[in-house]
This record gives structure tokens, sequence and C-alpha cells, in this order.
């Protein structure tokens, strides 16, 4: 018997595009031509953007955007090297001993992204079948990294310490043990019991490492996100990744923790080893962001986002919206099925509004939803605007049903 033709790649590839396609879950690249506060502008028209991870504005804060303009004249629009190789500049070093001293941290480690700092950690710690220990909801950077550390990777569900301790229990006691978990999670908006996650992997003697991608910057006391609005420290979570393109507005992550830690990342984190450094002109205007961040300007930025979260959620109440239990700036609006999400979004948009339409994969089957995230942009027009046309959405759909 003959052997059975080899796949072609491309077309397989295809098909699979077109099977996603007929399940209304196909991804589209949609091209901004510009955006101005709160807005964006797409094929000429003006939409008020509620997809934006840019909690603070500070991607388009004038301070931030004089210091690339700044960092750009002095260092040019590329770092022309990896770290190692030439390409670590002095706002580099600056960006990390200023997050290192900020979040409470011995040293910290620049990325390119925040991906590639989740992806850095169990490569550089783990060795090949060891464990790692996840939530279930984790950002999908935590479950590639544990791939490529090629680490037996278990997951608990959502939130839920209790879960992690029983995993981590099943552990060989020979086994390193990571224990990784989002600080806010990205679809769902909630917050991990990190308190509690501390402790079991104290008892475990396993290793904490909490993505604060969304938290920091935003949440907690003065912004340091959400290992200190859980009332812990370095001591606590040794391991802390935050991301920069998010409430800091520009691009990048680090990596903090001990000079043990920080070291090791330097000689065996492949994405940092072998990747060109971050712009150093970027480096710079990131320093400007945290400088904001950090001061006057930042606390009022954030009780203006803390404002129209209460907003949000009183509004939403009120109208009876499905809305998921989050206290942070993701808003997600549950409506089960994808077709749904995407007559939603399709609708909004017709109002003047643009907002993600999130689907399987990326959340479960059957969870889809309208991720709104608020931002300091917004003004109180702007929040109950949407929250009248999001009603209108949905007594629409009630009566189709």
């Amino acid at each position: 018997m003959s052997d059975p033709p080899r796949p072609a790649l491309i077309a397989r590839a295809a098909a699979r595009v077109e099977a996603r396609a007929n399940a209304q879950l196909k991804r589209l690249l949609v091209t901004q031509d510009s955006r101005e506060g709160a807005s964006l502008v797409r094929d000429g028209q003006r939409l008020r953007n509620f997809a934006s991870n840019d909690y603070l504005g500070l991607a388009q804060h004038p301070g931030v955007r004089a210091a690339l303009v700044e960092g750009v004249q002095r260092f040019g629009v590329g770092s022309g090297a990896a770290h190692l190789l030439g390409g670590h500049f002095e706002p580099h070093r600056a960006l990390e001993q200023s997050f290192a001293e900020w979040l409470g941290y011995r040293r910290a480690l620049l990325f390119a992204s925040g991906y590639q700092a989740n992806l850095g950690v169990p490569m550089a710690l783990l060795e090949r079948g060891e464990y790692v220990v996840e939530d279930k909801l984790n950002h999908a950077s935590l479950i590639d990294a544990a791939a490529l550390a090629r680490a037996h990777l278990v997951r608990y569900p959502h939130a839920d310490a209790q879960g992690a301790a029983r995993q981590l229990a099943r552990v060989p006691p020979s086994s390193a043990a990571l224990l990784m978990t989002d600080g806010v999670f990205s679809m769902d908006g909630d917050v991990a019991p990190l308190a509690a996650l501390s402790g079991v992997a104290r008892a475990a003697n396993a290793t904490l490492m909490v993505d604060d991608a969304h938290g920091c910057g935003v949440v907690g006391p003065d912004g340091r996100g959400s290992v200190a609005a859980s009332g812990l420290d370095s001591d606590h979570v040794p391991l802390l990744t935050v991301t920069l393109g998010k409430a800091f507005g520009t691009c990048g992550g680090l990596v903090l923790g001990d000079t043990d830690l920080i070291e090791a990342l330097l000689q065996f984190a492949r994405p940092y080893v072998y990747s060109t450094a971050l712009p150093p002109a970027l480096a710079h205007s990131t320093l400007a962001a945290l400088a904001i961040v950090r001061g006057d300007e930042g606390s009022v930025l954030r009780a203006r986002l803390h404002q129209s979260i209460a907003r949000w959620r009183a509004g939403a109440a009120q109208l009876g919206l499905p809305v998921l239990d989050s206290s942070t700036a993701i808003q997600p609006l549950k409506l089960g099925d994808a077709t749904s999400a995407l007559d939603a979004q399709a609708f909004l948009a017709r109002r003047g509004f643009f907002v993600g339409a999130i689907r399987s994969p990326t959340v479960p089957q059957g969870q889809a939803r309208l991720r709104i995230t608020l931002s300091a942009l917004h003004g109180d027009q702007d929040i109950d605007a949407l929250l009248g046309s999001c009603a209108e959405w949905w007594v629409r759909r009630a009566r189709n049903d």
C-alpha cells in the first residue's frame, strides 16, 4: 500500500480559515485612518473607540509624544542590535531601574513586547519536563510559554486558588513548579486571588509569577497594579511581568524580580538574547509616561477612569445588560454566540461606536462577548451614549428571539 499524499500546507491552512469563517469565527484586520482623543476614523467614519487598551490616554499625551520625538532626535528610530550586542542604551537602563524602584523589586529587564517577556521566563528557568500550573483563562502568551519551555502544563479552574493547590500537590517533589496567573484577566476583567495564590505557592514550594499587563498603571495604590492592590510585594510575588502597551501607551514589556532572576534571563531567555532591542526612543517616551502615571496627573487620570467604570456599571445594571463582574477598565458584555456578538458589533458601529467582538477560540465556545474597554479619555456623554445603544440592541434581540 502506498503512503498517503503529503499534506499541502497552504491549502490545508486555507481550508481551516474557510471553516472558521463559516462558523462566524474568522478574525478580520481592520485599518484605522487616524485617531483623536476617544475617537478614531475608519473609512471616513468617526467612531467612539471602546476597544483600546490605552486606559489612561497616554498614547496620545502631548508630553509622551514630545518625549518620543526627542528620543528619535537623540537616539534614532531603532536600536540597531540586540541588547547584548550594542543595542542597550541609557533610556533602556533608566526604564528598567525606574520600574524596579517604583514597584519594589531589585531589578527589571526590558523586552521588546509583553508577549516576549512572558515567553522568556519559563524558557530561562525550567528544565524539560518540569511543571507549569496555570489559570485556565490565562493569556495566550503564558500558555505558549509553557510549551516553548517543554514543560508539563496543568491548569486549574479560573480564579480557584484551591484548584491551584490541588494541581501543585500532584507535581512530583523532585520537580520545580512555576505557578502563573494573569493579575487582571484580559477578557473577563476580573482580578486574580493573588493573596491566596501566594499562600498556595509558598505551601507547595512553587514560584509565583504574575502577568500584570492590564493592572499596572491603573489598579491599586498609585496605580502600582494588582499585586499592590492585593497588599502583596516582591516577597509574595517574586516574578512580575508588566506590559507597556496598555496603561503606559507605548510598547514593550518588563520582567521584574531579584538579581539572580534577571541575571538568569540575561543568559537564557531566548526572546531577549536573540531579539533586536526596543527602540531607545520608545524607552525614552515610556519614561515620560511613567512620570505621568506616578505623578498628580496620573492620579487624576485614574480617578477619571474609575468614575467612568462606576458610571458604566451603574447604567448597565439599571438597563439589565449582561455585564460580567469586573471592577477594571475591561467591561465585557456577555452575549453567548458568535453571531450575536458580530451583530451587536455591527449595530454599534452604525451608531458610531467601535467595540471588539470576542469569540472562540479567544474565549470558550458559547461565551462570545463584546469586550468594552474604558479610558480616561471617555466622558460621561460617551458612556451614556454607549449604554443607550447597547440597550437598544438588547431590546431588539429580545424581540427577535
